[in-house]
Parts: C-alpha cells; structure tokens; sequence
C-alpha cells in the first residue's frame, strides 16, 4: 500500500500543500474550518511528515542536543525530565550525549551535535573542556544548566542557588547543637560554591576552628574514602556534609564499617535530592537543588535563544529547599 503523501492530504482536504503545511506547522491566521479540513484529512489517510523533508524546507532538525557531564549522576535524570517535557511541549526532539563516554573514547560530541545540525545544545554538569562549547556556541544556540561554567559569550546559565543550599544543610547541622562539622567537598565551581558558603556560615556562628574540609570527586567511592580520613582524626566530626547524594551513600557506608549508628552517633546531610536520598533503607536528609525545575527553566531558556540568538545572556538560580529525614539527629544523642 502506498505512503500517503502531502499532496494526498491537500487532495483529500481540498486546500493548497502550502496551506496543509501551515496547519502541521501549527501556524496561526488559517481559518477554523480549513484547519479542520486537514486534521482530518490527516487522521484519514494516517499521515506522517516526512521528518528529513520537512527540516530541508524549514532549515531546522527540531532537535536538540544534550551533553552531560556523566550519566551516572542520578540528579540529571530529574533535570532531563523537565527538560526533555519543556521542549516536547514545544515540538523538539532530545538527543543525549554521555560526556564520561566522549572522554573515554576522545570523542567531541558537541562537534557531532553541531553536524547535526540541532537547533538547540544544552549542556549539563561541568563538562571539562569548555573550548569545544565556546566553539560550538559561536554556531548553535547554548544554555548551561546545572552548573555555573563555563561563562560563554551569549549562552544562559541554569542552575541551583548552591550558596544557599549549602547554607541550609550546614544551618541544620548547627541547629541541632553539632559544632564538630566537617564537609566532603566536590569539584569544579559548584564544588566551590557549596565548600565556600560552608566555611561561611560555620565563620558565621563562631565555629571556624571546628569546621573541617575533605576533598571528594562526587562519587561514592570519593565520598566513603574521604570520610575514612575524617573519622581517622585525633577528633572526629559529630556530623557531615557532604557535597551530593552520591557522595553521602559512601559517607554512610564507611561511617555504618566503622561501627557509628546513624545518626546517633553521626549526623549525615548530602545535596541533590536524588532518588538514591529517598530509598528507606537510607532515608537522607538532603537538600532539594529542584533538578525538575531547572531543566524546565533551562529549555525555556534555550527556546528563548533560539527565538533571539542575540539577546543578553543571563543567570537564573532555582530555589533550593532542605529534606529533613531520617540521616539527622541532634548532637549528643547517644
């Protein structure tokens, strides 16, 4: 049986092709009974566009390409759901590039991205070669989300108000009469971000000379060596920070090999929210970073760029909110 075509609808709806074409466009000024005409028309003879026809007519792919930093992260999955619902709203297909595997393999996806010819690019987490974005920002339109770098001429960043989240998490710690914090800090400027606020707030309430930092590198593997060291100190902390989910499941790990009940003898906070901090058997206090919300403001964002590629470029922080649950208890409580 032969594909119907575009002409077949224009037949079957006694309208123009163009006009058959402004109708799946969605385009507006054609008259109500005429749209109707060709929806069901359409629906008759059960046509499909021709994706590839439909891009060489209107210079656009209607897709965009997604770069992430690592797909192993769980917090991007809420992120690429906001994201990915935003721009199917819109009539925009996602492609995802796995930045982990583009390392391993040598790869510059993003250079990939732009032979595509996507209309858009998004890309999430610190990626670690910004000199492949600046290029490919100078040819599609570019939005960073999830992270605060790079800073690139004329793309828009989308990201969580790390400063204050972290203030939330440490807030809470000190709240619940904890003066032996330490924090597990992460990497590149969201690392940076939540480490600095830490040490700020803990200046704040008097207790610098308490206040203890270990590196990670946002893996749990990073998160249960790191705090292997802490609680081999002369004086080990009462509670910790860590700088994400993944990061608080190693923390908790080594501190449960170690002998300590959580959290009589440790108090635990990680950051993300991530599905990982909702599993019973973990149940982590943590702050909301609103993944969902910033890959929604993120494709708006992206939508607004491609709409007006020489607009302002601009930084928008979403909200973050404390999860309070069962990884935190008040100091002294054993």
């Amino acid at each position: 049986m032969r594909t119907p075509t575009i002409r077949d609808v224009a037949e079957r709806a006694g309208v123009s092709k163009s006009l058959v074409s402004l109708v799946l466009r969605g385009a507006e000024g054609v008259r109500p009974e005429k749209r109707q005409a060709v929806l069901a028309a359409v629906e008759e003879l059960g046509y499909r566009p021709n994706a590839a026809a439909r891009s060489l007519s209107e210079r656009r792919t209607r897709t965009v390409g997604v770069l992430l930093n690592d797909m192993r992260n769980p917090w991007f999955v809420d992120l690429i759901d906001g994201l990915q619902a935003r721009l199917y709203d819109s009539g925009l297909h996602v492609l995802l590039g796995d930045g982990h595997l583009n390392r391993r393999l040598g790869e510059d996806l993003t250079r990939t991205f732009t032979e595509l010819r996507v209309d858009g690019l998004v890309a999430v987490g610190t990626l670690p070669d910004p000199d492949a974005l600046r290029t490919a920002a100078r040819h599609v339109p570019m939005v960073v989300a999830g992270t605060r770098e790079p800073v690139l001429p004329g793309v828009d960043i989308v990201a969580n108000d790390d400063e204050h989240g972290a203030r939330l998490a440490t807030e809470h710690l000190i709240g619940l009469g904890h003066r032996h914090i330490a924090h597990i800090a992460g990497l590149g400027a969201v690392g940076e971000l939540r480490r600095r606020s830490f040490e700020a707030t803990m200046r704040e309430h008097g207790l610098a000379g308490t206040a203890v930092v270990e590196q990670g590198d946002l893996t749990e593997e990073g998160g249960y060596r790191a705090t292997v060291r802490l609680l081999n100190r002369a004086r080990r902390p009462d509670a910790i920070f860590a700088v994400n989910d993944m990061t608080c499941v190693g923390a908790l790990s080594a501190a449960e090999e170690t002998g300590l009940v959580i959290p009589r003898d440790l108090s635990l906070v990680g950051y993300d929210n991530t599905y990982l901090a909702r599993l019973r058997h973990l149940w982590l206090t943590t702050v909301d970073n609103a993944g969902h919300d910033v890959g929604r403001r993120a494709a708006g964002r992206l939508l607004d760029r491609i709409a007006d590629p020489s607009r302002p470029a601009e930084v928008d922080l979403a909200v973050p909110r404390l999860k309070v649950r069962g990884s935190t208890a008040p100091a002294g409580a054993a």
